[in-house]
């Protein structure tokens, strides 16, 4: 009887043990639920969407996911920049002036002429917390090498928000027809061996068609602006799928969009929250994620 008895409570003890166990683990989970991704790279506090920016955000335990833009040059080089253009905002010519106009396009320019340009040394009005270095646009490849060199180091690993910036009608002038500029992107990241730690998003649905049809298997984020954020249903009959990510102006948010968008088995990521009191905000609402100029408060 009394070996009878203790079985029974050491079969107890292991029950409660692996209870304990399981609901330490869902805490754990659930407190980590949040993607945080840096906007270019955290353009609020380091020259947007360069190499220094994204390896500087890393030092942010927070920030899970870095986030960026890419461009196609005249040599089929996949570069990390936001416009198609070069951006007189912020960018200054070889010989140290600066361009006044939008009239340097990307894809028509191959890119050891393109890396002659400087996009950190002029101050951007917008982000006057920047700072400021001298530093060229980089290859998508060169950046996830470098990301990765450093997360190896940490012990970490960095997830990949990329965005396809095309439009309809500007193909092949401003940038590739959408199947190639999906095949450049796609071959990088497979090259690299982060496919299965990428989301590749886009406005153009031309895009995230493709990649549906071609590479089911990447991740994939509809990015969507101004008040039509707010029917999120109407949204994704456009784009004829169900995206990984729908990815709203975060402005536009309310409780039954997210509501929709968790009902369909999407999880939605806002853009771009600037302030502590929107973060709060769009987190009480139950977002999965937010996308930040500002990393630092999250």
């Amino acid at each position: 009887m009394k070996f009878r008895t203790t079985i029974i409570l050491l079969i107890m003890l292991v029950i409660v043990m692996l209870t304990s166990c399981s609901t330490t683990k869902y805490t754990m989970t659930k407190t980590n639920t949040i993607d945080y991704q840096a906007h270019r790279g955290g353009r609020g506090l380091m020259p947007e969407n360069t190499i220094p920016a994204m390896l500087s955000v890393m030092d942010n335990n927070k920030v899970t996911t870095l986030e960026m833009d890419l461009a196609i040059t005249k040599d089929k080089q996949v570069v990390v920049s936001h416009d198609p253009v070069l951006n007189p905002i912020i960018t200054t010519k070889p010989d140290g002036t600066f361009i006044k106009a939008n009239d340097n396009i990307i894809y028509q320019m191959n890119y050891d002429q393109l890396q002659k340009f400087d996009v950190g040394l002029k101050l951007h009005p917008g982000f006057t917390q920047q700072k400021k270095l001298a530093v060229a646009i980089p290859t998508l490849s060169d950046l996830i090498d470098s990301v990765e060199g450093k997360g190896s180091m940490m012990g970490r690993k960095m997830l990949y928000n990329i965005e396809i910036k095309s439009v309809d009608g500007k193909d092949i002038v401003e940038h590739p027809a959408p199947d190639e500029f999906v095949d450049l992107v796609v071959n990088v990241i497979k090259q690299k061996n982060i496919a299965d730690r990428t989301t590749i998003q886009s406005f153009d649905i031309r895009p995230l068609k493709v990649l549906y049809q071609k590479y089911p298997t990447i991740q994939t984020a509809y990015l969507v602006f101004g008040k039509e954020c707010g029917d999120a249903q109407k949204q994704i009959q456009l784009l004829g799928f169900t995206p990984t990510i729908y990815s709203p102006e975060y402005k536009y948010v309310t409780k039954e969009t997210v509501d929709y968008c968790h009902a369909h088995q999407m999880k939605i990521i806002p853009w771009t929250v600037n302030t502590k009191k929107e973060i709060d905000n769009l987190i009480s609402l139950g977002v999965d994620g937010l996308i930040s100029d500002y990393p630092n408060l999250f």
